[in-house]
């Protein structure tokens, strides 16, 4: 039987082991021709004997769970704690004096004779089995404790087992849950992020900007690599980060580079990483860039900055995906989305050999060109306000309001240095503004300032709202209105038309 008891209980679902515990106490009730067997937990945190399990013959009441056996108030509790084998072969003869609640037990559950074996598990008492019998008394020899103590230890084991099995599905559990907790919230701050970083920060309603952020969000799905073409300051790397954040690799991380900010020397061990002792100073290994992106975005800015040797390194990990470490051997293997970026004219670069064709096809794989900020003047306002609204307050000034004269004077200006340049701007008319109106006129350097023409601000205004008409379709209201790209209310628009004397063109009848 100890052996069909072992083998039942080796590898036991924890769900199971409560049932095989039952089975076990009465094949013991059947073996030794008692009354009741039951298991018990011993709690030495405040010296409780609570039953987790019960069996009896006949119909003798069941045993509810012992809570009440403490330290405090019975020798019981502490007697099995301190690993002593209680017998009591005849009671209440056999109770000790202060045993006054095993007195009431014993009399209100007709037990004539206790037999209960403390059981070990990992060095510490912590459970005991007992039996006891209710028609007639048993005197409990060595052979009998030793018998319940061989199958009280196989079953206070498989008991311990599934209390830590069922512990730690709880843990798992609770950890599962915390997972999904930190999922959600990890998703939520993506969003966040993506405020920042995304299309949503990409201010402008302009055609061209639009053209952009549709190509941006065609190609965010694929592998692709994109390279990015536009002068500075039009928000190369915005639209970078913004292809990373909705891609397929938006969990992992999004890698820049700035090939142009890097010394020669280094650009190649900051791309692919160097190991000890590969130059001066190389004290120990070191992952480059590529490996960081592992699975994710690289962003390389001013690509067309670098050497022929870096290319040709770089066309290599583009075609097989692998590359080796400066001063290494080993084969690194990667899966990197290459997003670059440019102001060069790298057509002109490779027509001089200073850029290699087949790299330029293998970043150029869906090019995307950024307009300058000259031709989407439209957005000059919107792009203004913005900028107030976020610096503002960082700079402690309150703008409420931006002069027409200010804004026609900021649309008419070229921006060669485009949005970052009507930045720095705006941050010095910020900075020299202390009302609630915006000053731009000492914001501008004194060669850079724009000069309205000559023929009038009321000219260049009529000029500019007629081409915005023009290129909307003389729609004020709905979707893509001109007024919405004039930063106008359309009753406001309604009313500069007429100010101004302009009046939609009558088509001409065919």
């Amino acid at each position: 039987m100890l052996e069909k008891l072992s083998t039942r209980f080796s590898g036991l679902a924890a769900e199971r082991v409560d049932a095989e515990i039952d089975r076990a106490l009465e094949w013991i009730l059947e073996h030794l021709g008692t009354d009741r067997a039951s298991l018990a937990e011993l709690r030495e945190a405040d010296g409780t004997v609570l039953l987790t399990h019960s069996s009896r013959r006949g119909d003798s009441e069941e045993i509810p769970s012992i809570a009440g056996l403490s330290v405090a108030r019975t020798w019981y509790a502490p007697t099995l704690l301190a690993g002593e084998v209680i017998r009591l072969n005849r009671i209440p003869e056999d109770l000790p004096a202060d045993g006054a609640l095993e007195r009431e037990q014993a009399q209100r559950f007709k037990f004539k004779s206790h037999l209960a074996v403390p059981l070990a598990v990992g060095g510490r008492f912590v459970c005991a089995l007992a039996t006891a019998t209710c028609t007639e008394y048993r005197t409990w020899t060595d052979e009998t404790v030793s018998e319940l103590r061989v199958v009280g230890q196989i079953l206070a084991n498989a008991l311990h087992r599934a209390r830590l099995e069922t512990e730690l599905r709880e843990n798992l559990e609770e950890m599962r849950a915390l997972r999904d907790q930190l999922r959600a919230e990890n998703a939520y701050l993506r969003e966040e992020v993506d405020v920042e970083a995304g299309f949503e920060q990409i201010v402008g309603r302009s055609p061209v900007v639009r053209r952009v952020l549709e190509q941006a969000a065609q190609v965010a799905e694929t592998s692709a690599s994109v390279l990015l073409l536009g002068e500075t300051g039009t928000g190369k790397e915005l639209i970078a980060r913004a292809i990373h954040a909705r891609s397929p690799r938006r969990e992992r991380a999004f890698i820049k580079v700035n090939c142009a900010a890097l010394p020669a020397s280094l650009v190649e061990s900051e791309l692919f990483g160097h190991e000890k002792g590969a130059f001066t100073g190389a004290t120990s290994s070191k992952p480059g860039r590529f490996e960081l992106a592992h699975e994710g975005t690289l962003f390389l800015d001013e690509v067309g900055e670098l050497a022929g040797d870096v290319q040709a390194k770089l066309l290599r990990v583009l075609q097989d995906g692998e590359f080796e470490r400066v001063g290494g051997v080993q084969a690194h293997k990667v899966d990197v989305r290459i997003v670059a970026a440019t102001n060069r004219d790298l057509a002109k670069a490779m027509s001089e050999g200073r850029f290699r064709e087949d790299l330029f096809y293998r970043l150029a794989a869906f090019p995307i060109q950024l307009p300058p900020l000259r031709e989407r003047p439209e957005d000059i306002p919107m792009l203004a306000w913005e900028f107030v609204h976020r610096r503002g307050p960082e700079l402690g000034r309150r703008i409420e309001r931006i002069s027409d004269e200010a804004m026609r004077a900021l649309a008419s200006y070229a921006w060669p240095g485009n949005v970052r340049e009507l930045g720095n701007v705006l941050e010095r008319a910020l900075i020299l503004s202390k009302g609630p109106d915006l000053r731009i006129d000492d914001a501008f350097p004194a060669a850079a300032r724009p000069k309205v023409p000559a023929t009038g601000l009321a000219d260049f205004e009529r000029d500019h709202i007629l081409r915005v008409l023009e290129r909307c379709g003389w729609k004020i209201n709905g979707t893509g209105n001109a007024a919405e790209k004039l930063g106008l209310h359309p009753n406001t628009l309604r009313a500069r038309l007429s100010k101004l004397g302009i009046e939609r063109p009558v088509p001409r009848a065919r």
